[in-house]
């Protein structure tokens, strides 16, 4: 009989293999990784194939890659960018984020759900997947257009609002309590703006003695704890570890040493961040969707769900003229880590129901798929406008 240990490996093998094996499947195809990924879950766990099971282990290391993740998207948003962005992308940002929230907010009230359950949806229906829509735009050699630098813009404030979001979300297991709300919300700020602020200066600081004084590579070292050290912060104060990770990968965003940080944190990523995808696959559980009333409400959100990016998106730049606010919505579209973060919070503290977990999926898996050959399909139809006057930013 195998031992406990050699039970979690067989299963930490088959979770990575399943992942990268479906990645590459879906390559050829032309499928985003996260997708594949999360089919893979899908697969492997205990709704289909039953090779793995949701367990704590396999939660806790899902909990990792998730970290991993969210410092390295920290990482790529330099504060220099975000302070040179003005109001167009400030305004495409706050209305994408406005619009979507109620509207996935509303429908699940009308189909009376809890008050909690729909402030998840909402959640969910928030944050962009950035990742997804820069790669579309660079293949497109589009990177330096003003449509391509609003929608850079916004995704960038569209995070740093998402954290926030995603921050006050994860203090709902106890139901809704708008004091507490209220008070999360000026927490997450704070904690914010205090480790923005505050961290470039301290890290200034410490980063030339920590070489001095530390053999091997204490950089990447330091950024571990940091990290690592900032989401336990986050957890302790009430608000989600990810969001520590991600002020975490700011702090860092623009140090001398980054580069090569990114390097050892890119490996790192390769190999945890799979397993967080895949964890959440493992906990759809598809026989939800043999009902006709889930598959309407998962139609519905996702419609709901792009729209929601095409008007509000649409609105804050529609200056630029409609045919640059439709692409700009349309860039804005695609979600991602972020929406399934907010919705495996809430099904771990059983806020939501595996019905709305699944559909959370859905609709990210869909607004992911569509936004690429939309954007195509859109840029195809004009040469873009050059790079941006300097009154737009």
């Amino acid at each position: 009989m195998e031992s406990h240990s050699v039970q979690i490996l067989t299963q930490i093998f088959l979770m990575f293999a399943a992942a990268k094996v479906l990645a590459v499947v879906g390559e050829r195809v032309k499928v985003p990784t996260v997708i594949s990924e999360i089919v893979a879950g899908i697969l492997i766990g205990p709704h289909l194939l039953r090779l793995v099971q949701v367990e704590e282990w396999t939660l806790a290391l899902a909990e990792l890659g998730a970290i991993v993740l969210l410092f390295d998207v920290g990482l790529d948003q330099k504060l220099t960018d975000l302070m040179k962005v003005g109001g167009t992308a400030l305004l495409v940002a706050t209305l994408g984020v406005i619009v979507p929230f109620f509207l996935g907010y509303g429908l699940l009230i009308l189909r009376e759900h809890s008050q909690a359950e729909s402030i998840f949806m909402g959640a969910a229906m928030v944050a962009t997947s950035v990742g997804i829509t820069a790669r579309v735009l660079q293949e497109l050699g589009v990177l330096k257009t003003v449509v391509a630098t609003i929608i850079l813009g916004a995704a960038v404030i569209d995070d740093i609002l998402g954290m926030i979001v995603l921050a006050v979300v994860s203090s709902l297991s106890e139901g809704v309590n708008y004091v507490q709300i209220a008070s999360v919300a000026a927490l997450a700020v704070g904690f914010t703006l205090f480790i923005v602020l505050a961290g470039r200066r301290v890290m200034r600081r410490v980063t030339p003695r920590v070489q001095r004084f530390a053999a091997g590579d204490p950089y990447f070292a330091l950024a571990m704890v940091i990290c690592l050290g900032l989401g336990v912060a986050a957890d302790k104060i009430g608000i989600a570890a990810i969001v520590g990770a991600f002020l975490a990968g700011l702090v860092f965003s623009e140090e001398e040493l980054t580069p090569r940080l990114k390097t050892n944190i890119h490996a790192l990523r390769e190999f945890l961040v799979p397993f967080f995808f895949v964890a959440m696959g493992m906990q759809m559980d598809v026989t939800v969707l043999a009902r006709r009333e889930i598959l309407l409400l998962a139609a519905a959100v996702t419609l709901l769900a792009i729209l929601g990016k095409l008007v509000g998106c649409g609105l804050g730049a529609y200056r630029l003229g409609w045919r640059s606010a439709v692409r700009i919505g349309v860039g804005m579209v695609p979600r991602g880590e972020v929406g399934i973060i907010v919705a495996s919070i809430g099904l771990g503290l059983h806020t939501i129901s595996n019905e709305v977990y699944a559909v959370v999926i859905i609709m990210v898996l869909v607004t992911t798929l569509i936004a690429p050959p939309a954007l195509k399909l859109l840029f195809a139809e004009r040469k873009p406008a050059p790079s941006p006057p300097s009154d737009l930013l």
